[in-house]
């Protein structure tokens, strides 16, 4: 796509964010009741954003003017935020993480994939070069210290070099005898050949037989390859089969990947040469206009002084530097207006005391009925659901409006490569010029205002009184912060982050993330789309439905480093309670620091144990469960910092504690029929497999149901060796072979599948959920026995 056809994209969405924020507003007002149509009106505005979000992600991923791309990455992180408000919004409407859009989308003219929210691209590349050098280290620090992590994954047992010498000489006998058998087969069969000449002797064959057989062979395997291929070509035209060459990468693709490419060299060029003129342009304004625009602003000041004398009949007090100094007043303000201001204030000051004698002299009476009445009221208004105020709202109103006044009808037509545009960053920088030469200014004023006060007014100023209440002031605010400064403590304020990070690497805290995209995570789309919504999240759920691999996934796709604080993990690391502070400490710090960062606890319910195994004692996995609370206390909106615990048995944990600490708590269900079917094509493919018809995907994932990916996986691996997949040309594979294989592992039963369902009701929002169940079925009930009643009144009467 072209530059033009870029801008084309951005002007239609920006039409349509400008369409939504006028629309949204409106039903923000109304107040509902009926619950069906609130689920509709935010599902609606849901969708719309996401459809907004995907394409300026893709405007902003390749957009090559630097000034655009910054208005852009405004609107799209308001964009965002308003998905995730409107996200929260759904939940604590119905009470459940999981949403039904199917009709609307229907309504909308869209695709389920349309729905699918991208991993904004600009996560990893605006921090690429940070992430590889510190994948570097890491890599660095594990070989320093001897830690393999393929070691860790798939610890194998060293044998004595004796023991090796005799595998390698058994392998290599064996590898000769087959050598041996295959030259002795092919004498024999040179010598039963030639037993076979000598019994048939010197008889002529007829060669019209001969030829005839041979044509027989010929037409009949010609014949079947026609057939096969007319099939083939039947099933494509219906739609049953793929076209030939379906999967495989077009030219047009591989062109326009190039073409990506070289529009992101660009782009950084644009960015180089944006942030260069942003400094050659600011020396050059303070050169040329900088005495202009301080005698400009003197005059200004002075005219200010003059007229605040003449009407109030003493001089103003001139702003302090904390205050912002005369940038307050002049603010987008003339002379005019400021003088305006200062006549308008007094007439406020006048009023404010008149109202204040009047409240006074009048005392409300009858509180109490009054009291009462408006709390009916309000409990009438609680029924209604009114749509909360947004926070991204007013960014998102702000990105529109410069959009407008910028861009909107902006003649670009001498800048055909999207090149950075002086006379926007002369506008940006003559502001930051004026503030830096109005505090040079203020300086001046401000000893000339005093200056003018004793030469004319002969008043007697009083500094001292004011400095002294300000210092008390100050006093007060310093004892406040000594107080967090001991609360806050830095443990290690003589260690460097470096000496830090390289230590949890080393206990084995900090750990690489395996290379997982959530491309690759199968399953259920709704779970990952709410892993960086809050601090704390918790992915329940039977082993093998994707758990570790989802948190893999959120590391990789985020660039965030990865935390190990599981209880198995911290055994005897850091012993006694000191020791726990300082591993707290050492690894919230360093997340701090390099953040984004996950911190996984993985197995979590041993953390929250209602009664510690004695078998596991020795290990304290209780040793987080006090500090865990605190710590999330402590993580401020900015920290991006998540923490996520797995877990295979819930129902093992004491309920409050665990709900206190996970704020958002996701079940992670056993896959159903269509993700089975995508599983198993999929993984088989991955590791080699060839799909024919031989091979009933479909049978295979009606079989397994109960079975989880984890299985599925070990399945596949177990069954495509090297040899199996050498041997596919030949033998083809068959859905028995799968089966045959899955035989032997434990499904997850329905009991266990219950058990989690029931302690999920037993959670906050299933208890709402629950509840709001239940307050539904009785209002049925009693509108079913109101109706009834007004029936039965109106038959009588006819009687």
């Amino acid at each position: 796509m072209s530059n033009a056809m870029y801008n084309k994209m951005w002007h239609q969405t920006q039409e349509a964010l400008g369409a939504l924020l006028d629309k949204e507003p409106q039903k923000m007002i109304e107040p509902q009741r009926n619950q069906v149509f609130i689920f509709q009106t935010l599902a609606t505005f849901y969708i719309k954003y996401v459809q907004i979000f995907r394409n300026l992600e893709n405007v902003y991923d390749q957009f090559v003017h630097p000034q655009k791309r910054i208005l852009i990455r405004k609107v799209l992180d308001g964009v965002m935020g308003r998905i995730l408000e409107l996200k929260n919004e759904m939940v604590e409407l119905e009470l459940t993480e999981f949403h039904y859009f199917d009709d609307i989308l229907q309504d909308l003219k869209l695709a389920p994939q349309q729905l699918d929210i991208p991993i904004p691209k600009y996560f990893l590349k605006e921090k690429l070069e940070v992430i590889k050098g510190r994948e570097k280290i890491l890599a660095q620090i594990l070989a320093d210290g001897g830690i393999d992590t393929s070691d860790m994954k798939y610890p194998v047992k060293s044998i004595p070099f004796d023991e090796a010498v005799k595998l390698i000489q058994i392998a290599e006998r064996a590898r000769q005898g087959r050598l041996r058998a295959l030259f002795m087969k092919q004498i024999y069969l040179q010598e039963y050949r030639a037993k076979q000449s000598k019994m048939l002797g010197k008889k002529v064959t007829d060669t019209w037989a001969a030829a005839l057989r041979i044509q027989k062979v010929w037409r009949r395997f010609h014949q079947c390859k026609e057939t096969e291929k007319l099939r083939e070509e039947e099933m494509i035209f219906l739609g049953m089969n793929p076209p030939p060459l379906f999967n495989e990468v077009s030219a047009t693709v591989i062109q326009a990947e190039k073409v990506d490419r070289l529009r992101n060299e660009v782009q950084i060029k644009h960015e180089e040469d944006y942030r260069e003129a942003l400094v050659t342009i600011k020396n050059d304004l303070k050169l040329i206009e900088g005495l202009d625009i301080k005698e400009n602003l003197q005059d200004q000041i002075r005219h200010w002084f003059i007229e605040c004398r003449n009407l109030t009949g003493t001089f103003p007090e001139y702003p302090d530097i904390e205050e912002g100094g005369s940038a307050i007043i002049f603010s987008n303000k003339t002379i005019q207006q400021v003088i305006e201001d200062v006549i308008a204030n007094q007439e406020e000051e006048e009023k404010n005391e008149k109202k204040k004698k009047k409240k006074k002299e009048k005392q409300p009476k009858n509180t109490k009925k009054q009291k009462k009445g408006t709390k009916e009221k309000n409990k009438e208004e609680d029924e209604k659901w009114k749509m909360s105020p947004s926070l991204f709202l007013p960014a998102m109103k702000e990105g529109c409006n410069a959009y407008k006044e910028i861009w909107m009808k902006k003649d670009e037509s001498w800048n055909f490569s999207q090149d950075y545009d002086p006379e926007l960053i002369k506008e940006e920088k003559r502001k930051e010029v004026e503030s830096e030469i109005r505090i040079q200014v203020d300086e001046l004023m401000r000893q000339e205002l005093e200056n003018l006060k004793l030469a004319v007014d002969r008043e007697r100023e009083r500094p001292m009184k004011a400095g002294k209440k300000k210092d008390k002031k100050k006093g007060k605010k310093g004892k406040k912060k000594e107080k967090k400064a001991k609360k806050d403590k830095d443990l290690t304020a003589d260690r460097t982050i470096e000496s830090l990070y390289k230590e949890l690497v080393e206990e084995g805290l900090l750990i690489p993330a395996l290379k997982v995209n959530l491309s690759d995570y199968i399953g259920s789309a709704a779970v990952h789309e709410k892993a960086p919504l809050v601090k704390s999240l918790l992915l329940a759920g039977p082993s093998g439905v994707g758990k570790k691999m989802l948190v893999h996934a959120i590391c990789t796709e985020t660039g965030a480093n990865l935390f190990n604080l599981s209880s198995s993990n911290i055994a005897g690391k850091y012993p006694g309670k000191s020791g726990l502070q300082m591993m707290l400490h050492a690894v919230f710090k360093v997340a701090r620091q390099l953040q984004p960062s996950v911190v996984w606890i993985e197995d979590t319910e041993k953390t929250f144990y209602k009664k510690v195994p004695n078998s596991e004692k020795m290990n304290e996995p209780k040793r987080l469960k006090k500090h865990l609370p605190q710590i999330l206390k402590l993580l401020k909106p900015d920290d991006r910092i998540l923490i996520v615990g797995t877990t295979r048995r819930p129902f093992d944990a004491e309920l409050q504690s665990f709900c206190k600490v996970y704020q958002k708590i996701i079940l992670v269900p056993r896959p159903d029929y269509a993700s089975r079917y995508v599983l198993w094509k999929q993984i088989i493919e991955r590791n080699g497999g060839v799909l024919t018809s031989a091979l009933n995907v479909s049978c295979l994932a009606k079989v397994t149901d109960g079975f989880t990916q984890g299985h599925i996986v070990e399945v596949v691996k177990g069954v495509l060796t090297d040899q199996r997949i050498r041997r596919q040309i030949h033998k083809p594979l068959t859905a028995v072979e799968f089966i045959t294989a899955i035989t032997s592992m434990n499904p997850v039963y329905k009991e266990e599948e219950e058990s989690f369902k029931n302690w999920y009701a037993k959670t906050p929002l299933g208890k709402k959920r629950a509840l709001a169940i239940t307050r539904g079925s009785t209002e049925k009930a009693k509108d079913k026995g109101k109706r009834k009643e007004k029936k039965e009144k109106k038959a009588k009467k006819k009687k």
